[in-house]
């Protein structure tokens, strides 16, 4: 069986892999499916001051089905509502490479790990602190620490540069 990758709707994916898996136990085809799976991982997100751990899509508006292609296995992916396509070569499905195979597996894998934080800041980004002693102040992202969930911050003060160690949570994008 080989892997082959398949183009559906966007923030459908989860809807559009049960409705398959639903047309492939009605046709008995599952010793020819073996498994479709939408490729996400879990990311930390603090809002509000509170912790939340959230599924991401890796692959958004793709889903990934391991089978072995016929006539009645493309024609059942085909016409499944929801799904576009297959991602190949004209009209011919181009099934995934060992090495792109294992690169997607182990993404996925990684999400049984610690679950990753998402900071949506970069350096040089400028920031105003929402909360703490340096609040509405304005700043400039010196270094971004994911594994604390931390980032410094340039702030004037007083007419001089001050470093600040600020959690990501209490600063907003200007």
């Amino acid at each position: 069986m080989q892997w082959y990758v398949l183009r559906v709707q966007s923030n459908r994916e989860a809807k559009v892999r049960d409705a398959l898996e639903k047309r492939v136990k009605m046709a008995g085809l599952e010793d020819r499916i073996a498994q479709i799976i939408v490729p996400s991982e879990q990311v930390t997100e603090i809002r509000g001051g509170k912790k939340r751990v959230s599924e991401r899509k890796i692959y958004p508006g793709y889903i990934m089905v391991q089978m072995d292609m016929d006539e009645d296995t493309w024609f059942l992916i085909r016409e499944t509502p929801g799904i576009g396509d297959f991602v190949g070569a004209h009209l011919k499905p181009v099934p995934m490479t060992d090495r792109e195979v294992d690169k997607m597996l182990g993404q996925m894998e990684q999400k049984d790990e610690e679950p990753k934080l998402k900071i949506d800041f970069k350096v040089g980004d400028t920031v105003k602190i929402k909360e703490g002693p340096f609040e509405n102040f304005d700043g400039v992202v010196e270094e971004v620490i994911p594994s604390k969930g931390l980032v410094r911050a340039v702030v004037m003060i007083f007419g001089r540069a001050t470093r600040v160690e600020l959690e990501y949570w209490k600063l907003e994008a200007v």
